[in-house]
Formats: structure tokens, sequence, C-alpha cells
């Protein structure tokens, strides 16, 4: 809850007399939550989180299902498509080398289309849940979708998450 807390107040930019003000709580309880001394109820959470100017959001947990393409290879796909932050969406990145081996340790500019579009064929045919949550944006990749290049065999396993989240 800690990090969740002062990730916040960072975030805004406000000191923790400021937000604690905000919020009707004392300055060192705040403190204490910020430093995980204290756990705050889900009500004070929300209303630490609403003088910071932020929400609290329930966002579904991927869950992903491990399948083979035609040569026994495994791939993931996950049940929803993933957001990311803006941040993490047009971030520059290295992919680790297990999923980027014939391009290892060059950066990738995701917020470069063509790049974007590339790293997106490595993700989804080499990486496994954690890179695909890591790197892969769900609306970036269906505006992407008629134009990636995957193996038929992830593809078509693909196409039912992009489906539905156009429906």
């Amino acid at each position: 809850m800690q990090p969740l807390i002062s990730a916040a107040r960072r975030t805004s930019g406000l000191s923790q007399s400021e937000v604690a003000r905000r919020a009707g709580t004392s300055r060192p309880t705040l403190s204490s939550y910020e430093h995980g001394h204290r756990s705050p109820t889900l009500e004070t959470l929300i209303r630490l989180l609403a003088a910071n100017g932020q929400q609290l959001e329930a966002i579904p947990m991927l869950t992903f299902t491990e399948h083979h393409d035609s040569r026994g290879k495994p791939f993931f796909v996950p049940d929803h498509l993933p957001r990311l932050s803006l941040r993490d969406a047009f971030a520059t990145v290295v992919l680790p080398t297990h999923v980027d081996w014939s391009a290892s340790s060059a950066p990738r500019a995701l917020a470069d289309p063509q790049q974007r579009l590339l790293a997106y064929q490595v993700v989804l045919a080499e990486g496994g849940p954690d890179e695909i949550s890591a790197y892969v944006d769900g609306a970036l990749l269906i505006d992407a979708w008629p134009e990636i290049f995957l193996p038929k065999d992830i593809r078509r396993a693909w196409q039912p998450i992009i489906d539905r989240a156009l429906v």
C-alpha cells in the first residue's frame, strides 16, 4: 500500500502536509501510511488518492494460456488485451535477449510505429506473459494488427482477443 500512496503524492507534487490537509488526516498518519507502519482503510485510501487528484481503479488481471504452434513451439495469449501507461507504451526499450535474440541490446523506440510493429512481432512470437505484459499495449496492437506479420498459428490464436476488443 505504501508505494501507491507515496507514488501518488510524488506524482501530484504535493507535500505531505498539503495531502494530509486535503484528505482530512494528520501529516504523521500520512507518513506512517507512506512508510508502511500503518495500513489505511479502503475509504481512507480513496480519500488520500483523491487529495492527490487521483482515483482507485480496478483493472482486470491478465491470465495467459499457453499454446503451441505446428512445430510444438510454445507461445502465450492473454484472456484480454493488456494496457500500458502512456509512458510505458511509448518508451524506448531493450527487449530481453531470450525474446529478441537477433537484435539483442538494440533499443526499440515504441513511440515510432515501425519500431513498435517490429517489437510487437518479436514479443508476440517469442515472449512470455511477462514480456507481453511489459511491452504490448492492446490499443496500439489493434492499430498495428492489419500490418503485423505473425506466424499463422499465433495470429489465429490472438484474433479472437482482437475481435472481442473491437465489439
